[in-house]
């Protein structure tokens, strides 16, 4: 079976339980999630969900801008970025 196979036929509850490891850093069991399960786990959940059409909006990592989706909201008087200079 290959990855994209597994990642296929992976059960919603499984994807749900990869999700919560990567977000609390520990296993429904109470585990501790070691860095590297919790970069396996990462790959496997944005895998899940591009092959699921997930929402994007719903998925992991997503950070809501109105400027991309056309929204109205906002003015000229908002807030300046933050620039970080080093």
């Amino acid at each position: 079976m290959t990855y994209e196979e597994l990642i296929e036929r992976l059960d919603p509850s499984v994807y749900q339980n990869l999700k919560l490891a990567v977000e609390l850093g520990k296993w429904p069991d109470g585990r501790v999630v070691s860095k590297e399960q919790r970069a396996i786990c990462m790959e496997a959940v944005l895998y899940y969900e591009k092959l699921h059409d997930i929402p994007e909006q719903e998925r992991v990592g997503y950070i809501y801008n109105p400027k991309k989706e056309g929204s109205s909201c906002g003015s000229k008087d908002d807030a300046d970025p933050v620039r970080i200079i080093n």
